[in-house]
């Protein structure tokens, strides 16, 4: 019999509900089930060649070593000009940390700085693995429900009610995972305000799909609307969606020395760096030809079209519009109630979701995986046809509701 203990910091987390919704389509699909996903946060782009051919030059030029925990020189120089460029604020390479894509990026910060009891303020809904980060750190989350009404962002009320002496982060995603919210400049400027009274608050904006954007210009960043917090705010981006390179694994964090320094010290004994083969593809990818930037966005916003367009044309489903990212936060509060078929009672989204499976071969994520229901969220980062083909089916598994 094994005796071995499990931590509790494992025990106090679950398995991301994205990627469990992923791997239940995979093994569908293996069982011979044709099963239509709408589930997988990751471009359907292949990476571009230019990108493609710098990692085999790498390759074939033995750039295949150990680098410094933060990244080659070439890499640091990219993401900092980039980040200066977006910004407007300029940082020197002991303010960067590179990790094996954002999400390991955030996980640093969050070791290096949350201990027991620590809370951290996170809108919902949230990205799914904010909360659990937290909780294997030995924080609390604290969670503050956001409204369709509002727009699916954090107002500065209730941030200066969420905020206690124990407060030690205020996590910001903009664009939005799941909603594809975006906070505006006066938005950020109302938060910066309540932040301004509370000086021992950081903030952690994840900016990952920051190209990915279907307004005006740029996506606003709070360091950018409020320089003066710039000895607390950390920055995370990456290029795994903008550029197709979620397999790559590159992602970087950029802030304060203090954090950004304890979060390298954690990187060196965890796997020393990132890989190289991968830096030189991340240092084309921010350097070479952007073409490919505009043109998928205009692919992702005809897809968001179509996905908006077909869901509100369901009855008891409706959305809105996001402005960045590739997601839709389908509202389904109206088919909250009804009874399925078989005689299930669809009381929660997670219950619609395994419906909406049953019935329709679509594959979704309920919302009460991002903290906030009744809602789901697809991904349309997927092709036209199939985003047609789950509308049509989502529709008539809706209709055998009673």
């Amino acid at each position: 019999m094994n005796t071995t203990k499990i931590a509790d910091r494992v025990e106090r987390i679950q398995e991301s509900a994205s990627g469990a919704a992923a791997q239940r389509v995979r093994d569908l699909r293996a069982q011979g089930v044709p099963v239509l996903s709408l589930t997988v946060g990751e471009p359907d782009f292949d990476t571009p060649e230019n990108i493609k051919r710098a990692a085999e030059q790498a390759l074939r030029e033995g750039d295949t070593k150990y680098t410094p925990v933060n990244g080659t020189p070439e890499l640091q120089r990219a993401i900092l000009a980039r980040v200066a460029r977006r910004t407007g604020v300029e940082y020197s390479a002991d303010e960067l940390a590179v990790g094996g894509g954002g999400k390991q990026v955030i996980f640093l910060a969050f070791m290096a700085t949350v201990e027991d009891g620590d809370e951290v303020i996170i809108p919902a809904p949230y990205w799914v693995s904010y909360p659990d980060m937290v909780l294997a750190n030995g924080g609390e989350p604290v969670i503050v429900p956001t409204s369709e009404q509002d727009g699916f962002l954090l107002t500065p009320d209730a941030l200066r009610t969420a905020i206690t002496d124990r407060t030690v982060w205020l996590v910001l995603n903009t664009p939005s995972n799941p909603t594809g919210a975006v906070y505006g400049h006066d938005d950020l400027a109302a938060l910066a305000d309540v932040l301004r009274e509370h000086p021992h608050v950081n903030v952690l904006t994840d900016e990952i799909y920051d190209e990915l954007h279907y307004g005006q210009g740029q996506v606003a960043s709070l360091i950018e609307v409020a320089p003066d917090l710039r000895d607390r705010v950390v920055t995370v981006n990456g290029v795994s969606k903008t550029y197709a390179m979620t397999g790559w694994r590159i992602g970087w964090g950029t802030g304060p020395r203090e954090i950004i320094g304890a979060a390298n010290k954690l990187q060196s004994q965890i796997s020393s760096c990132t890989a190289s083969v991968s830096q030189a593809a991340a240092v084309e990818a921010l350097t070479g030809d952007q073409s490919f930037v505009a043109e998928s966005v205009e692919v992702y916003r005809r897809r968001r079209d179509l996905a908006v367009e077909g869901f509100n044309s369901i009855p008891g489903l409706s959305c809105t519009s996001p402005d960045g990212a590739f997601y839709v936060y389908v509202n389904c509060a109206g088919v909250m109630g009804r009874t399925a078929p078989n005689g299930t009672k669809i009381d929660s989204d997670e219950a619609l979701t395994l419906h909406l499976l049953d019935r329709a071969k679509v594959a979704v994520v309920h919302g009460a995986a991002y903290g906030l229901s009744p809602y789901f969220r697809i991904s349309f980062a997927t092709s036209e046809e199939i985003i047609q083909d789950a509308i049509d089916s989502i529709r008539a598994a809706i209709a055998e509701l009673v």
